[in-house]
């Protein structure tokens, strides 16, 4: 793999550029949001995650002023959720979403998960907003191959991204591959397996070989099998632990070994069955 650091950021196919490595902030909140993400900016991190699920978004925002950097620097995701789905709904939603925030604009707006008989008009509503321009770019959140089908009938748009549970222990390739092939870019959540499998014998003697932690190793290994990811933490040393991913590659050999663990271990909801 080509040598990456930090600030190296991959084109999105509407042209925008976003950072490979992002902070995850689910589960962080209150002051807890707002000094992990002011720690993560401050160690370099330029791409922050989180959704109005998380209930924030008002910390983040107040985090991405008070850094001082530029907000143009700072790349911003949130996602619409499920119980705002639907045109107007989502529209609303993502009002409130700014108005958290505090800011002009969203560098990338999901719909959080592919909810029966409202995405269609959820990604409508996504459309407009990107056509004003207020989302730079707009994607899609826990889609299956066959979600992401019915999308093309009826999308003016490409997503730009699919957010999905991604990890050596839930390798969906498959489902990779076919979003390379129609030019979307696959996220990685949850790529720590929310720390269940960081005891995995292969993980931890490959972690051992390479002088990293199992952590590491899983964020390294997301990146080096092209996904954008998205390690989540509130803990100030994990936040810098988690991007000192970028002194080392994991040879091909040890790559495979990592795709051979797949064992479909999902945290979250599995959506391959909603209609």
């Amino acid at each position: 793999m080509e040598k990456i650091n930090i600030d190296t950021s991959i084109t999105l196919n509407n042209g925008v550029r976003i950072p490979m490595l992002g902070l995850g902030t689910y589960l962080a909140t209150g002051n807890n949001a707002y000094d992990a993400v002011i720690f993560a900016l401050e160690q370099g991190y330029r791409h922050i995650d989180t959704a109005s699920f998380y209930a924030n978004e008002a910390e983040v925002g107040r985090a991405i002023k008070d850094s001082g950097i530029n907000r143009k620097d700072i790349f911003v995701t949130t996602k619409l959720w499920n119980t705002d789905q639907g045109y107007n709904a989502a529209l609303r939603a993502f009002e409130r979403s700014m108005n958290n925030f505090g800011l002009d604009y969203v560098d990338l707006y999901l719909v959080h998960w592919p909810l029966r008989a409202k995405r269609k008009k959820s990604w409508k509503a996504l459309e407009r907003i990107y056509d004003e321009k207020s989302a730079r770019s707009i994607g899609i959140s826990n889609y299956t191959i066959r979600h992401i089908e019915e999308l093309k009938t009826y999308a003016n748009y490409k997503p730009v991204v699919n957010q999905v549970e991604f990890s050596p222990f839930l390798y969906q390739k498959e489902l990779q591959d076919y979003c390379e092939a129609n030019d979307i870019y696959i996220e990685a959540f949850t790529p720590l397996t929310r720390g269940r499998k960081l005891d995995n014998p292969a993980l931890t003697s490959i972690a051992e070989k390479y002088g990293k932690t199992p952590a590491q190793i899983l964020i390294r290994w997301a990146l080096q099998v092209h996904t954008i990811v998205l390690p989540k933490s509130a803990n100030k040393d994990r936040i810098k632990e988690n991007a000192a991913i970028f002194d080392f590659n994991i040879t091909e050999k040890d790559i495979l070994i990592l795709n051979s663990l797949d064992e479909n271990f999902r945290i979250t909801w599995d959506p391959t069955d909603e209609e």
